[in-house]
């Protein structure tokens, strides 16, 4: 089972880790420029995917939070109960799939 990860804890491993990761690929790609190493050129195309993975796995997270969020204002509403935001859900919807794949990678580039 997959653990769950809070809005502070994920906005904590893309503060903290993010620049990690971004310093180890920086030189792979230095390496690789230099080298010309497929195992460095592949770590490149690595990155560029990810990133188009996460972007699009944010954008579909953060719709069925703001559906869900939505969902359940109109529910209060017609109850006639007081509404508050879930912005804060909408957010970790959003960040959560960046953080995963910092976590990740920082534990695969450590090696």
């Amino acid at each position: 089972m997959a653990r769950h990860h809070s809005l502070a804890s994920d906005l904590m491993a893309l503060w903290f880790q993010a620049p990690m990761v971004i310093a180890a690929r920086t030189q792979a790609m230095a390496i690789a420029a230099m080298t010309g190493s497929a195992t460095d050129y592949a770590e490149t195309s690595r990155m560029v995917t990810e990133k188009m993975a996460a972007v699009a796995e944010s954008v579909v997270a953060a719709n069925v939070a703001i559906a869900k969020e939505g969902m359940g204002l109109a529910a209060a509403f017609a109850a006639g109960k007081a509404v508050s935001g879930g912005h804060d859900r909408v957010t970790a919807a959003a960040l959560r799939p960046y953080a995963k794949r910092v976590r990740a990678n920082v534990r695969r580039l450590r090696k």
